[in-house]
């Protein structure tokens, strides 16, 4: 089975925000335990009725500017 990639944001209020890349599935967490609980249980329901791929990947999208002067 395949593999699913979630795209997560770190919040500026320090909570996590993920969303899959190819599929309709997305959930928020205040940890990083925490989302990767969530990430489980809504890929879980999401395939309640069907083969679940076997493995799932969060990325981490960071984005930081930096002051030059």
């Amino acid at each position: 089975m395949r593999e699913l990639v979630f795209e997560v944001v770190q919040e500026a209020d320090g909570g996590y925000c993920a969303e899959c890349l190819t599929e309709a599935i997305f959930t928020q967490a205040g940890s990083w335990n925490e989302l990767r609980r969530n990430v489980v249980e809504a890929v879980t329901a999401y395939y309640f009725d069907k083969p679940a791929p076997a493995t799932i990947r969060l990325h981490l999208v960071r984005d930081e500017v930096l002051s030059v002067a």
